[in-house]
């Protein structure tokens, strides 16, 4: 103890921030090839991730790198279906987990987490996540949490996928946002008797940052956040002609007076849609027909805005948890350089910090089962 992760496809850093506040595990090497979430990771932890995972120099530089922990929140977008679902068939990040079980294979960590869409478990019918735990169970001899075997020994896939979704509101946030968990543990290091004791994945935690969505919401934001009438008229006629079609699609404003139980939709990396469906009533005076430069029509008399990237920084656990200090005082901030688009950006792309957290305690707990951790 601590056990040494390498941080893949790191983004900012978010799955590396939950694991390390259990203070259990310390990141060692990181990869990521975004040149603006390279620069956040920097400015947040003071390293520069980065590497290319894909190359023979990163994978001969984590063959000399002693760690136990391989932590990837690979690509989703080829799986998402909010993206374009080509999966393995994306060339360029269809293909990042064959590089991910490649380096499994060569360094043998104790331990695998891996994050991605909920979609993955659905994706191509099931082929896809098919694939990815034939590759970890039967290829790579790992034990996958939640997979079941038949009668010769072989992984069940179809019937358990809920297994390893997890939802963020149940991790005490605010969000929507249904996600695929893998955990897998090495079969050539552990007892596979004692290996098929591990408990399933956690459902929740006890965790309440926020009664709900209102009391993380931050009221009276500035003009700017404020939609146009043009394009809130736009999407007022969009949701009529989905509902007379019989189709829920639109925009939602999340805190809508009667709504029970208020909570965010899934924040999405391509921005978009994932603003649309999360939009706020927050009237103020003043704002109604303001014009705004960068608008092509005056502010809407609704009162509806977008959420700030601040909002979305808290829905992620990012802000007001993840980096406040015993005293609390917030230390997350992005670098001047990072733009508010890149700001949604780099949040939609990352995860729920605290269902991180809760996933790292709870595979610290497997390892004391297993034996790598003395008993209390």
């Amino acid at each position: 103890m601590p056990f040494r992760t390498i941080d893949l496809c790191a983004g900012i850093g978010g799955i590396r921030k939950g694991f390390e506040m259990t203070g259990n595990y310390v990141n060692v090497l990181s990869a990521e090839v975004d040149k603006y979430a390279c620069l956040t990771y920097e400015h947040l932890y003071g390293e520069n991730p980065s590497n290319d995972l894909t190359s023979e120099e990163f994978k001969n530089l984590v063959d000399n790198t002693e760690y136990e922990v391989l932590l990837a929140g690979f690509p989703c977008q080829t799986f998402s279906r909010a993206g374009n679902e080509e999966g393995f068939n994306d060339k360029e990040k269809g293909i990042i987990f064959n590089h991910i079980a490649d380096i499994i294979e060569r360094t043998r960590p104790r331990a695998v987490f891996l994050e991605n869409v909920d979609n993955l478990v659905r994706h191509d019918k099931g082929n896809t996540f098919k694939v990815i735990i034939n590759k970890l169970e039967s290829d790579l001899n790992y034990k996958v949490i939640g997979i079941n075997y038949d009668v010769s020994g072989n992984p069940v896939v179809k019937g358990n996928e809920k297994r390893f979704i997890r939802n963020s509101k149940h991790f005490g946030v605010p969000q929507n946002r249904p996600r695929t968990y893998i955990v897998a543990f090495d079969r050539e290091r552990y007892d596979a008797n004692i290996l098929n004791t591990l408990p399933d994945l956690p459902q929740g935690n006890d965790l309440h940052l926020y009664e709900d969505l209102n009391e993380l919401l931050e009221f009276r934001a500035e003009p700017k956040y404020y939609m146009s009438s043009g394009y809130l008229d736009t999407l007022i006629r969009h949701r009529e002609r989905e509902h007379k079609k019989g189709n829920g699609f639109g925009y939602r404003v999340v805190n809508e007076p009667g709504i029970e139980n208020h909570l965010a939709n899934t924040i999405m990396a391509t921005g978009g849609s994932g603003k649309e469906r999360n939009l706020v009533y927050d009237p103020q005076d003043g704002i109604a027909g303001m014009t705004v430069s960068t608008k092509k029509t005056v502010l809407n008399d609704k009162g509806i805005r977008v959420m700030t990237p601040r909002e979305w920084g808290k829905l992620q656990g990012f802000i007001n948890y993840a980096f406040l200090d015993e005293d609390g005082v917030e230390h997350f901030a992005f670098p001047p350089e990072i733009s508010p688009a890149q700001q949604y950006k780099q949040f939609g792309n990352s995860v729920t910090i605290p269902v991180i957290q809760t996933m790292a305690e709870f595979m610290v707990n497997c390892f004391r089962i297993l034996g790598d951790i003395p008993n209390e």
